[in-house]
């Protein structure tokens, strides 16, 4: 029988709750923009266990009331090391704000959806309040919001470009991307700080030493000095973000190495220096091998240390193995979290993504290289869920950022670590990836086979392209053949969800997508096997439209294709430009950065709404928009081929 977990098996969320450890202070602490879910879907919770892990005292203040007195900022004290400022799984206006910058219906980080409990940009918030009260306490930024915020980036909601988040915020780092080893180097040198007894040190009322933001600066940039300190201590922490004064305090000075962006103030007179530095910062997002970025804003200078490699199967095994409770705090006993509900049956099994897409943030965040789960942990994981009381039996999703990546990887190492590519696959599949699909089949296998399990489900997104790639090598081929059979035999719950997002070759470049002739193609298999096994399973798409590079015509000839497949389009979205990615840069430039070739935008509501209303070519409603559209732009030869019977 499972037994209801403790208070005191989470995280402290209050001051009662840390004397229930027998804590007066706390080391470091977390202001979280979502509820506090202890699991290891949620940031708050990995790194406040990985720094638990690590014998640090931890605890977390979940959606402080920013208003009047600012009491949820001031209850746990002053930390010893860090506030740590993790804002939420999303950037809090993605989370908030529709594409036509609508409010979405429920915040789904939030307790029953409950809109107010977060602020906007709640990094930059937090961030001053708690500069207001605690002036000497060090400030870490990490996150979504911050992570893709790092450097000049493109503000939809605002329609302009913003500096680096350290500028706004006042913060004193940022830790990028998944940011378990660079806050366990911070945590390590901090705490060596505290240990060396450094004249800069500051002291509470009761003589335990105090981390203060200089000297935490310090001990990212690598330039401490001081016989009690490890070598370590006079290099840069990887992955990280800081601001200096001048171009003569950056850190080591600025060297033939590194690579000196357009700086804001250009960025802002002309567009196309923006761009031309995102190609910059997608490429060194994604290498194995990346260089320092520099950029200036006004007086200052914004300084990125390069991403640590990706985890290793260990390292990222520790990440997931750690005790969580894998619940709500009791705080919200009895109210909904929506994207608790999503998530509490499914199982992540790898990291990064080799796609390259060029609307999506996964790789400035988490890199192309997939860091993959031993099967070990991955069961140990399952059988968790299933001690869960209300587990029925039934997994949502074994899957990732992509769902069928697991453990894929160069067969050549050293090629990899020269590669510049955003993409693995696109525009064509690089001859030294290995697409194997059989290390996936086996943990489907394996956990299809534990007794607790009925049936698990793929709810990411699987890449057809790689299920229909001629790999040069038959067993490859037929692992490709065998994961196709058993995704749509025993891991479809009726409808598989793919996304070829558009019909257009030319969009589908922009967008670093295939073309939709695999789409076609993959559609043929997936009836096939349904039919040979007398199954009545559909085939959902996603698509977007006003994706920089699609037009009204494209948009047209999108209804064309899918009404002649006979679908009636649900899973759509128009596009939302999101910081640090391709398509937004595109967005807000005009310009392909990797081209730098201009790049026709729908920027209107109208002219958003005019592609938008082409998905639903089959409603009365849209028809008449639709005709007097198509004849606008003088294309009566789309409409005929549109509603003709």
């Amino acid at each position: 029988m499972v037994t209801a977990p403790l208070l005191s098996d989470f995280l402290p969320t209050t001051r009662k709750e840390m004397q229930l450890r027998g804590w007066e202070e706390a080391d470091v602490i977390l202001l979280s923009a979502d509820a506090y879910i202890d699991h290891p879907s949620f940031g708050a919770a990995v790194i406040g266990r990985l720094l638990e892990a690590e014998g640090l005292r931890v605890a977390i203040i979940p959606q402080p009331d920013w208003h009047g007195d600012l009491r949820d900022f001031k209850k746990l004290g002053r930390p010893r090391l860090w506030f740590g400022v993790a804002p939420g799984c999303m950037d809090s206006m993605v989370n908030k704000y529709t594409a036509a910058r609508r409010l979405r219906s429920e915040d789904a980080y939030s307790p029953d959806g409950r809109h107010d409990l977060r602020p906007e940009y709640p990094t930059i918030v937090y961030t001053q309040i708690v500069k207001q009260l605690f002036p000497d306490v060090p400030v870490v930024l990490g996150g979504i919001e911050a992570s893709l915020r790092r450097l000049t980036h493109y503000d939809y909601w605002q329609d302009r470009l913003r500096p680096s988040i350290l500028v706004d915020s006042g913060a004193d780092v940022i830790i990028y991307g998944m940011g378990e080893q660079p806050t366990l180097e911070l945590s390590r040198r901090a705490l060596e700080l505290l240990d060396s007894g450094h004249p800069d040190l500051a002291y509470d009322a009761n003589g335990n030493t105090l981390l203060t933001a200089s000297l935490l600066r310090d001990a990212v940039n690598g330039v401490l000095t001081g016989p009690a300190l490890s070598a370590d201590c006079r290099q840069p922490v990887l992955q990280t973000v800081t601001l200096h004064p001048s171009a003569n305090a950056v850190p080591g000075g600025i060297t033939a190495e590194d690579i000196v962006l357009h700086s804001y103030e250009d960025c802002l007179r002309n567009p196309r220096s923006h761009a031309e530095n995102f190609h910059h910062i997608e490429e060194q997002s994604n290498a194995w091998s990346a260089r320092r970025l520099l950029q200036q804003c006004g007086k200052q200078w914004v300084v990125v240390n390069p991403p640590y490699p990706p985890l290793t199967t260990e390292q990222l095994d520790h990440s997931f193995d750690l005790p969580y409770t894998r619940l709500p705090h009791p705080k919200y006993r009895g109210k909904r979290i929506p994207a608790y509900d999503m998530i509490r049956f499914s199982v992540c099994l790898h990291r990064g993504c080799f796609g390259g897409c060029a609307f999506c943030t996964i790789s400035a965040h988490q890199g192309k290289f997939i860091a993959s789960r031993s099967k070990e942990s991955i069961l140990r994981e399952v059988q968790a869920i299933a001690a869960l009381p209300d587990f029925r039996g039934n997994l949502s999703d074994l899957g990732g950022p992509s769902a069928n990546m697991y453990k894929m990887h160069g067969r050549n190492p050293k090629a990899c670590h020269r590669c510049h590519r955003p993409s693995c696959i696109h525009p064509e599949v690089c001859p030294n990836l290995c697409g194997d699909h059989r290390p996936l089949l086996e943990i489907y296998r394996a956990v299809d086979a534990l007794p607790a399990v009925k049936k698990s489900f793929i709810g990411s997104g699987v890449r057809y392209d790689l299920l229909l790639h001629d790999w040069k090598d038959e067993a490859l081929n037929r692992a490709a053949a065998d994961y196709t059979r058993e995704l749509i035999l025993h891991h479809v719950s009726g409808r598989l969800k793919v996304a070829p997002e558009h019909t257009s070759d030319h969009v589908l470049n922009l967008m670093r997508k295939p073309s939709f002739r695999l789409f076609h193609a993959f559609k043929r298999q997936f009836d096939r096997i349904n039919r040979e096994a007398r199954l009545r399973q559909q085939i959902i798409p996603y698509f977007i439209s006003s994706h920089p590079g699609c037009r009204t015509e494209d948009m047209a000839e999108l209804a064309i294709e899918t009404r002649h497949l006979d679908f009636q389009l649900e899973q759509v979205q128009d596009f939302t430009p999101t910081p640090m990615t391709t398509a937004t840069t595109m967005y807000a430039t005009g310009y392909d950065p990797d081209t730098l070739q201009p790049v026709f935008v729908a920027r209107t509501p109208r002219d958003k709404q005019a592609q938008r209303m082409f998905f639903f070519w089959y409603k009365p409603e849209e028809r008449r928009r639709i005709h007097e559209e198509l004849r606008r732009i003088n294309r009566p030869d789309l409409l005929k081929k549109l509603f003709s019977q």
